[in-house]
């Protein structure tokens, strides 16, 4: 006996009928009007706003929202209570959102890339089946293929991802990370769990953010370990493990990464003026690369360079020294250490 499986209230061989070259022509061409392919699941307490388009075999749980002119291609899911903000693309095979509770909240003219996975349950051992979870996404994010990014581990943080940021191929960022703006993670950048790349701040009660420029920027295949904090305007190189943190400006490299100087190319790309620069420069060199063995231990560097008649009015340079200060406070990892610097 002949089984009948059905897809959608269709019969699975009337449903991929459907499918031929002109019906794709018609969806490819009716994405920008809006419509729901027949063979898509959509639950009906589902929330679509205008324009929404929805592709074969797609899925749209009962408490997803999804905003005007939201696109979402051939074998995409929405799932769990997910919010996805206006003119958002799902790309085949990407995944939103879980059947956790929490919520997990895009916000406006982000693009999910193909089979990337966004806002599921994190792999912390710590996390207990039950516990309500978080993801908060900004606005104008371009996470490309195979991408996984994490809830938090409990109802008390969450993960939180800023604006304009270009997260490539193969990412993974883990629950309770805090990513900024305007940053680009490279194909393979690996993020353990509470890693903050500068700088975004999220209340979960308010839902408010505070955020600086951020920029910071990872070559290929880098790995930052649990808790490790990344400046504004840093850069890392390829295949970098990282175990402590980068402070903001610099450029760090290597197996165990290590500093190698002021990331001058992002400096400059971003607007930085020579005269700000040569006074990082200056900073830099009397803190990592003093001219002898009087100029004292590390934090007696640190302090002639805050109280320097010149350096110390430069916003630049304070606010590099604040963050490498702010690395030796509390729990924090320290610094990465710089390459001849013997850790005094």
């Amino acid at each position: 006996m002949r089984a009948l499986v059905k897809v959608g209230g269709k019969r699975l061989s009337s449903a991929l009928s459907s499918l031929s070259s002109p019906y794709i022509r018609r969806f490819c061409s009716s994405l920008n009007s809006g419509s729901v392919h027949p063979s898509a699941n959509v639950h009906p307490n589902a929330v679509l706003g205008q324009g929404v388009s929805i592709g074969p075999f797609c899925t749209v749980g009962s408490s997803a929202k999804v905003g005007n002119g939201c696109r979402l291609y051939p074998g995409s899911h929405i799932f769990g209570n997910t919010e996805v903000g206006e003119r958002c693309v799902l790309l085949t095979g990407a995944i939103v959102g879980d059947d956790l509770p929490g919520r997990t909240v895009l916000g406006c003219d982000n693009v999910i890339g193909h089979h990337a996975v966004v806002g599921v349950k994190c792999q912390d051992l710590k996390y207990k089946s039950g516990d309500e979870c978080f993801l908060d996404v900004g606005d104008n994010n371009d996470i490309r293929e195979h991408t996984s990014i994490h809830r938090s581990s409990k109802s008390s943080d969450i993960t939180a991802i800023g604006n304009n940021n270009l997260i490539m191929g193969s990412c993974h960022i883990a629950h309770d990370c805090k990513i900024g703006n305007n940053i680009i993670f490279a194909n393979n950048t690996l993020l353990a769990g509470h890693v903050v790349v500068e700088c975004y701040i999220v209340s979960c009660i308010s839902n408010s953010s505070s955020t600086s420029n951020d920029y910071a920027h990872t070559a290929g295949a880098v790995v930052v370990h649990q808790f490790c904090h990344v400046g504004s305007f840093s850069f890392i190189g390829g295949g970098s493990v990282i175990t402590q943190d980068v402070p903001k400006y610099m450029m760090v490299a290597g197996e165990r990464a290590v500093l190698r100087g002021l990331n001058l190319e992002g400096l400059r790309r971003n607007g930085f003026t020579a005269a700000e620069i040569r006074s990082l420069r200056t900073a830099y060199q009397k803190i990592f690369m003093p001219a002898d063995e009087n100029s004292g231990d590390f934090e007696e560097r640190l302090s002639h360079v805050e109280l320097h008649a010149e350096l110390a009015h430069i916003p630049a340079v304070r606010s590099m020294v604040q963050s490498i200060r702010d690395s030796f406070e509390g729990k924090r990892r320290g610094i990465c250490k710089f390459r001849h610097w013997n850790g005094s």
